[in-house]
């Protein structure tokens, strides 16, 4: 059987990034781990400082239980360099090459519209954006 998997994003602004992946990947809000009702209620169970709250974290999850966890979490400094792993979006769909890319242009400026930033399109191909805090991703299509 195979490991499963989540990721976990630094963040500046949890919330901001959470509201972004939400709606770049479809994901929700994942419940606190029972018995627990609210987060808050799970993370008062560990020694934090103080100033730890809820609201540095967020955590999604894929409503389907297919894709992986996702976590994402405050840090005092900010992202300086390219990611060494990057997410992709595969659009679905099936066509010609032509209609492939219609389709990852079209979901490229529905993630402009939610607060990312296209880096570069390689043509017919893929497109490289960034998350609301520089975190690089990739848009292409799906395999046939």
């Amino acid at each position: 059987m195979a490991a499963s998997i989540d990721l976990t994003l630094d963040s500046t602004d949890a919330q901001v990034l959470a509201a972004f992946w939400k709606t770049a990947l479809g994901y929700v809000d994942e419940p606190p781990p029972a018995p627990f009702a609210t987060r808050e209620e799970w993370l008062a169970q560990f020694d934090l400082p103080e100033d730890d709250v809820a609201d540095d974290g967020a955590w999604l999850c894929d409503p389907d239980a297919v894709g992986p966890r996702l976590s994402i979490l405050n840090v005092p400094e900010p992202k300086t360099a390219k990611n060494r792993l990057h997410i992709d979006i595969r659009v679905p769909g099936h066509g010609s090459p032509d209609e492939w890319w219609a389709r990852i242009r079209a979901e490229s400026e529905r993630l402009v519209k939610a607060g990312g930033s296209v880096l570069e399109e390689v043509d017919g191909h893929h497109v490289v954006m960034a998350d609301p805090e520089g975190n690089e991703f990739c848009v292409a299509a799906a395999s046939a």
